[in-house]
């Protein structure tokens, strides 16, 4: 899976860029699903949908917001996403360093080095995703990384995945949740499925992850301390 978005002031060169990537995606698992006209409405737009976006082609030279100016804000909400920048001066070329850009394509855009691009995007997703999640939902789809998940919770039929940034509901049992993620995540209550990396502070009865007060029972309450408790002490699971 892999969901693209572009950013360019410029509808032709949009266009021209998405018509390109249409002859190369995988048409079953890979597509170009947002399109911005400007820097702030992708600025906007990303800060409310963190994870739902793993690719982003930024033009670089924009009106209002530049490419530079627009990466800049959305590190300051996302750190993940991939950001390439398409430019039509080489002089850019070493700016994408300071926002962790993968790379920098020239226009006009060349069919070869976008293959070579992509290779490189799908061989980063493969080597991350044993460190990812992702949600489908009726809104969409959100691939969110382990460690910025505090807890999962289930809601009769739904398990709400729980982050600093909100709450994200989708479809399953808990105890699927939890046989995916059973090596990184403790299991402390009927309902709850927590991330150990973000346990603040650990009780008796309940355990603090977040600003969230969650229950520990007694059913899970030995096998949980003890590995939580080891994960406060050393940083890791194993």
């Amino acid at each position: 899976m892999l969901r693209i978005a572009l950013c360019d002031d410029e509808t032709d060169a949009r266009d021209a860029l998405y018509i390109q990537l249409e002859k190369i995606l995988n048409e079953e698992t890979e597509k170009v699903v947002y399109e911005f006209s400007s820097g702030f409405n992708a600025v906007s737009w990303l800060e409310k949908h963190p994870g739902e976006i793993d690719l982003l082609f930024l033009d670089m030279e924009m009106k209002g917001l530049n490419g530079m100016e627009t990466a800049e804000k959305i590190r300051q909400s996302d750190g993940h996403i991939i950001i390439v920048f398409v430019t039509g001066y080489a002089d850019y070329v070493f700016d994408g360093y300071r926002v962790g850009a993968l790379d920098y394509i020239m226009k006009p855009v060349q069919e070869e080095k976008l293959l070579q691009l992509l290779r490189r995007v799908r061989t980063k997703l493969r080597t991350e995703e044993p460190q990812t999640f992702i949600v489908k939902n009726i809104d969409g789809t959100w691939r969110f990384k382990l460690h910025d998940i505090l807890y999962f919770y289930s809601d009769k039929r739904r398990v709400v995945l729980v982050t600093n940034r909100g709450e994200y509901p989708f479809y399953a049992k808990l105890d699927e949740v939890e046989a995916q993620l059973a090596s990184q995540f403790v299991r402390i209550h009927q309902r709850y499925l927590i991330n150990p990396l973000n346990v603040d502070y650990l009780g008796g009865e309940s355990i603090l992850v977040g600003t969230a007060q969650l229950p520990c029972s007694r059913r899970y309450r030995e096998t949980a301390v003890s590995r939580i408790a080891r994960v406060m002490m050393e940083g890791s699971l194993q």
